[in-house]
């Protein structure tokens, strides 16, 4: 899980960003799979009960925040349809040591939490996982890191007589990364409940730079709806 973000309110902001979009854009890359996915980053479950009912798969779901870990195995809990067809993997991703060859990998904003180095090991790990023409797909917005910018509300959701509030600033910003400030705020009226004050950073390297990592460790690039990239092993 990225250092900034709060296990208590992803999903009730998560379903207001990228969840739609992805679900939308998502199956039809996973069409024609029928055996076995990874989802790195799995989270607290969101895409992956939808993944489960796109296609007969077995899921593997990597997760390594216990928090997020927690939801997604409570979100599981109440679907006893995908118990024994969704195994949780509590472990880093560059631990990944699988069985059998996988037929795809999913990433879904998960690249964006990636450090350079750490990220420049993953790909070969996971062309290693992947069985021939298996298919990597993750989420991917091109521009390089935003500039530095005061604090300003990104969202807000009402839970009854609470309101639920995320605000951000960026305190810096190089040629890849981004140093970030959350402000995750519970307010009832004009009382404020709690505040959660959490910094990490973020990456978006060149395009340039992730076609050469990509390339490097194997994978050959496939088609793709726009925020999502595919690539192959060949």
């Amino acid at each position: 899980m990225a250092d900034y973000i709060s296990p208590v309110f992803y999903d009730l902001l998560a379903v207001n960003s990228h969840i739609p979009d992805v679900r939308k854009k998502l199956p039809p890359l996973l069409t024609g799979v029928h055996r076995s996915i990874l989802e790195i980053g799995a989270g607290t479950g969101l895409i992956t009960t939808s993944v489960a009912e796109w296609t007969p798969a077995e899921i593997f779901a990597l997760e390594p925040s216990a928090a997020m870990r927690a939801v997604l195995l409570s979100r599981l809990a109440e679907r006893p349809d995908l118990l024994e067809r969704i195994t949780v993997l509590p472990h880093d991703a560059l631990s990944l040591d699988l069985d059998d060859p996988l037929e795809a990998m999913v990433m879904i904003n998960v690249m964006y939490a990636l450090e350079p180095g750490y990220r420049k090991r993953l790909w070969p790990v996971l062309a290693g996982q992947l069985e021939p023409g298996g298919l990597l797909i993750f989420t991917w917005h091109d521009g390089g890191p935003p500039k530095p910018r005061p604090m300003r509300q990104l969202d807000s959701r009402q839970v009854g007589r609470h309101t639920y509030t995320v605000s951000s600033e960026i305190t810096e910003s190089d040629d890849e990364g981004a140093t970030c400030r959350y402000l995750y705020r519970i307010t009832q009226g004009d009382k404020l409940l709690s505040e959660e004050e959490l910094v990490g950073h973020a990456y978006r390297p060149a395009w340039e730079t992730l076609r050469e990592e990509l390339a490097s460790a194997g994978f050959v690039q496939a088609d793709a709806p726009d925020g999502l990239l595919a690539w192959r092993r060949p």
